[in-house]
């Protein structure tokens, strides 16, 4: 029961925030949630497909694990703007992964406002098209519904992750062993016949 209340409270909240703004097309706000909010099924999505709906939701910041709450537990800022009309008011929604990459932060290392430099310039750009920096993306309000309006999007390639994809060919990696351990075994002939020589 008490982890129904847990999941219940933050997302009624939060539509309490977005239904509350003037739909005016100015009225605007950013509120930090939990990363289960961008993907959770059910209420979540009927949420976040509502949210899209009545608001502009231009950016989502992917924010470095830990920094709010628990350590592992890792949040995000929507960006949002309430529009005139209560559907079809997001066309696109731009991404910032600030966490992937990133280095850990806590007491010793504080996320600090230099941090955010590069999210800035994103963020202000006239153009954020031009905008050259790997941690930007962009997802059309189409390609969103087709992954069910999951808005778990957006982080790039962790480096510090072994990537299968990048791995040689197996059978190719097997065969150049067997070819370098055939030539090792001739050089050890070779030495054996030479000592015998001796």
């Amino acid at each position: 029961m008490k982890e129904a209340i847990k999941k219940i409270v933050p997302t009624s909240f939060f539509q309490h925030i977005y239904r509350s703004l003037k739909n005016d097309g100015k009225a605007r706000a950013a509120v930090v949630l939990p990363d289960n909010f961008l993907f959770a099924d059910g209420d979540g999505e009927k949420i976040r497909e509502d949210l899209m709906n009545k608001c502009n939701l231009h950016t989502v910041l992917r924010l470095p694990t830990g920094i709010f709450y628990a350590q592992g537990v890792k949040t995000n800022v929507l960006f949002f703007t309430r529009g005139k009309t209560d559907s079809d008011n997001t066309k696109e929604v731009w991404f910032y992964d600030l966490r992937t990459n990133m280095p850990s932060f806590g007491k010793t290392n504080p996320l600090k406002e230099e941090h955010f430099a590069d999210f800035e310039k994103a963020y202000n750009a006239k153009d954020r098209f031009a905008v050259d920096d790997e941690r930007c993306h962009r997802f059309t309000r189409e390609e969103i519904a087709a992954k069910g309006n999951s808005l778990d999007l957006g982080l790039i390639k962790d480096d510090s992750i072994l990537d299968y994809n990048d791995l040689p060919d197996p059978v190719e990696s097997a065969k150049s062993v067997v070819a370098g351990l055939k030539e090792a075994e001739g050089l050890i002939e070779e030495v054996a016949k030479e000592l015998k020589n001796l």
